[in-house]
């Protein structure tokens, strides 16, 4: 199985440390999104989609990070615990509203912080006006409200006892702002203790593994600066930024 990733993106962080924690196989392809990589004619053969991540198991491909999980737990369900998609029908459900529930949500609003924070700057040639910052991070705030009170609640983990998918989701997507120097934990220790218990759950070595991409982010700038295909990326960073 080949996985095609860029660990700056949480969703590939997702899919990378989900199938590292629970021990499947698989070929890391990289798809260097700062350079244009999906771009690429060859990466086009992959997925016409130009998104990561990408999973190719055999001749099926699979787009859709939350696809992928949910392929990945079920096609290993023999060797991978319940908890992480657990078999109960209740469960399964909650598992499967955070998910769906995030992607307008926490991924939307944390997305946006990140790229206001990280790439502004570079794509818009200016420093991102105060009002947009500032909206964009009560919208994340709104999020992470909704994450405590709603989501989390009182338990140690989303769906109750055990770690799941949706707590390897949410946690991927609240690391992006942290990248950029922005502590979104802070005045929120119900969310500190969640993430702490979710660390040790997968290991904190890989956890750092895969997310030390994105707390060097500050280099990302400069890189995409000196790339050739940066004028043809900017229109589109400029329509997201709009």
């Amino acid at each position: 199985m080949e996985l095609y990733l860029d660990l700056h993106s949480q969703p590939c962080r997702s899919v990378f440390l989900f199938a590292k924690a629970v021990g499947i196989p698989f070929e890391f392809k990289l798809v260097d999104l700062a350079a244009g990589q999906q771009y690429s004619e060859e990466f086009g053969k992959i997925s016409i989609m130009r998104k990561v991540p990408v999973m190719k198991d055999g001749s099926f491909i699979l787009t859709e990070s939350v696809a992928i999980l949910k392929y990945l737990a079920q096609k290993h369900s023999s060797s991978v615990a319940d908890h992480w998609y657990p078999a109960d029908l209740k469960q399964r459900a909650c598992v499967n509203e955070y998910l769906s529930w995030q992607h307008m949500n926490l991924r939307t609003h944390g997305s946006k912080v990140f790229l206001l924070r990280a790439l502004y700057p570079v794509i818009m040639g200016s420093e991102v006006p105060k009002e947009k910052m500032d909206a964009a991070i009560e919208d994340l705030n709104q999020s992470l409200n909704l994450l405590e009170e709603k989501f989390l609640q009182k338990k140690p983990f989303i769906v109750g006892e055990k770690m799941s998918l949706a707590d390897l989701v949410a946690v991927v997507e609240i690391m992006q702002p942290v990248g950029t120097g922005l502590d979104v934990f802070e005045g929120r220790p119900k969310l500190i203790a969640w993430r702490e218990r979710v660390k040790k759950e997968i290991g904190e070595k890989l956890f750092d593994e895969a997310h030390e991409a994105i707390m060097k982010v500050t280099s990302l700038p400069q890189k995409m600066k000196s790339n050739s295909d940066l004028e043809m990326l900017i229109p589109k960073f400029r329509k997201i930024f709009s």
